[in-house]
C-alpha cells in the first residue's frame, strides 16, 4: 500500500499537493502544524478542507515553540509584513527553521505510520525569497532524515519548477480548481480566497490565477510537459 503524508497548511499550494495526492496515493495523512501564526484562521481551514476532500487522518500538531524562537511578520502581529527586504536579503515573513522542523516532525511521523513518501508545496520558481523552500534544501533535508532515521523516505516536491499559473493548472488538472480558488487561505492577513490583495502572497496568487486564466491552453501544456519524467 503506498502511503504519503503531506505537509498541509490550506493555502494553495498544500491544498493543491494534497489533492494531487488523494489521486496517486492508496493512504493519504494531512499533517497541520500549529506555531502561533499571524494567520491562524488557516488551521480551520485546513480541517474543513480536509474532511470536504474525505482524509480522515488528519493530524494538527502544536508547535508553539517555533513561536517563541523565531522572529516574524507571521509570527508577530505588531510587525507588518513588508513587500521590501531585510538587511539580509529576506522577507520579513520568513520564518526561520519553520519548514526545518516541519519536514523533520513529518518525517517521524511518516517513520511511525510506513509511510515511504513525504509531500510538500515549496516551489523555487515563485517563492518568496525564502531559503527553505529552495531544492537543494530540501533534497538536503531528505538525506538527513534517511540517514538519521535508517528509514528509506522520499520528500517529494509536486510544484519545485512550478510557476504559479502552472500551479493553478495543476489544480485544474486535477478538478480542483474551484475549491482551491474559493476555500484556501494563501493570504498573510488571514483573507480567504482571494485574499487581502495587499501582501506579497496575495499579489503572486493573484497574478498567476490571472496568467493561468488567460493562457490556459499553454499553461496546461506547459504543465504536462514539465509532468513528463526527465
Amino acid at each position: 500500500m503506498k502511503k504519503a503524508v503531506v505537509v498541509f497548511s490550506g493555502g494553495q499550494d498544500s491544498t493543491t499537493c494534497l489533492v494531487q495526492a488523494l489521486n496517486e496515493f492508496d493512504e493519504v495523512h494531512a499533517i497541520t502544524f500549529d506555531y502561533g501564526q499571524r494567520h491562524r484562521l488557516e488551521i480551520e481551514v485546513a480541517q474543513s478542507l480536509a474532511k470536504e476532500l474525505g482524509v480522515t487522518a488528519h493530524k494538527v500538531m502544536d508547535v508553539g515553540l517555533l513561536n517563541e524562537l523565531a522572529i516574524s511578520s507571521l509570527t508577530r502581529d505588531d510587525i507588518p509584513v513588508s513587500h521590501e527586504l531585510q538587511d539580509n536579503g529576506l522577507p520579513n515573513s520568513f520564518v526561520p527553521g519553520r519548514n526545518i522542523l516541519f519536514l523533520t516532525l513529518a518525517g517521524i511521523y511518516a517513520y511511525q505510520i510506513g509511510a515511504s513518501t513525504i509531500i510538500t508545496g515549496v516551489c523555487e520558481t515563485d517563492f518568496s525569497g525564502y531559503p527553505d523552500c529552495r531544492d537543494s534544501f530540501v533534497k538536503a533535508m531528505n538525506t538527513a532524515l534517511a540517514q538519521g532515521m535508517e528509514y528509506q523516505l522520499k520528500i517529494s516536491t509536486p510544484l519545485m519548477w512550478l510557476n504559479k499559473a502552472e500551479t493553478w493548472a495543476l489544480a485544474d488538472q486535477c478538478q480542483a480548481l474551484d475549491l482551491v480558488k474559493e476555500k484556501t487561505l494563501t493570504c498573510y492577513n488571514g483573507v480567504i480566497g482571494d485574499g487581502c490583495g495587499d501582501c506579497p502572497a496575495c499579489g503572486l496568487r493573484k497574478a498567476g490565477l490571472e496568467d493561468y486564466l488567460n493562457n490556459r491552453e499553454a499553461m496546461m501544456a506547459s504543465l504536462v510537459k514539465k509532468q513528463q519524467p526527465a
